[in-house]
């Protein structure tokens, strides 16, 4: 049995649209559990009008383009999509992958991305509050269109607020996804811990997922041991997997 899980997330920066393509299909190839992009409409890191690709897009594209990984944004920023639209593009994803989808979702937080397309920014427990809102809407979407999802469509939630959004994953989410190191995992889970208790939802049904930077794939039992189940790797374009396939490796 494989320790935990191994996935990974390609920056859709810096790069072309065949490149990132060849990342998933190679990613796939490798028998990784999942493939990610990021949400956002601007690079996050070197030069900040460089080439850029927005995230539903290209899940489309790897849908069709991958067979065995689950695929997903990591995470989608709620304020970018109607709630509706946004469960209904989730479903036509999950049908075009045959049910690999996962719907990952957060608060959002890159200004830029918010000022330039025309979004209130508004403030960080102010989105958070969007968020909550726009979860039982998405949900209640997904039971209501036709043709339904290929399964139970998985929602992952991605953030680390103590007060609002943990509870939320406590509330809503099949899956969580925060960063280390593995002390502010263990941290943060435990406080996820204490919110499913609080509402009676019982942890083991909330999968822990982590983002890792390619230098922490060493790191595979410190982030186990912090209660880690699924390590996602966080790839920059020229997308060298070989750290990938390390993890992989490791933990199976």
């Amino acid at each position: 049995m494989a320790r935990c899980k191994v996935g990974v997330q390609l920056h859709p920066q810096a790069t072309t649209a065949d490149a990132i393509r060849a990342a998933w299909r190679g990613a796939d190839a490798l028998g990784v559990d999942s493939i990610w992009v990021w949400d956002h409409f601007f690079p996050l890191y070197g030069d900040p009008d460089g080439a850029h690709f927005e995230a539903y897009s290209l899940l489309a594209a790897m849908a069709v383009e991958t067979t065995r990984a689950d695929i997903g944004a990591l995470v989608t920023c709620n304020s970018y999509r109607n709630p509706n639209l946004l469960a209904d593009m989730a479903r036509t994803i999950d049908h075009l992958s045959g049910g690999r989808f996962v719907l990952g979702i957060g608060a959002g937080w890159f200004e830029r991305d918010y000022r330039e397309y025309g979004y209130e920014f508004g403030t960080g427990p102010s989105r958070v509050r969007e968020l909550a809102g726009a979860l039982p809407l998405i949900m209640e979407r997904l039971d209501r269109l036709e043709p339904p999802p290929r399964g139970r469509l998985p929602i992952l939630i991605g953030g680390s607020g103590e007060k609002v959004t943990l509870r939320l994953v406590a509330e809503h989410a099949d899956a969580w996804n925060t960063f280390g190191p593995p002390e502010n995992f263990a941290k943060k889970s435990r406080v996820l811990d204490e919110w499913c208790e609080r509402l009676g939802r019982n942890p083991r049904q909330i999968e822990r997922t982590v983002g890792i930077n390619v230098n922490e794939v060493d790191n595979l039992d410190a982030y186990v041991d912090a209660g880690a189940e699924h390590l996602i790797v966080m790839v920059r374009p020229p997308y060298d997997l070989d750290p990938v396939k390390q993890l992989l490796d490791a933990a199976r």
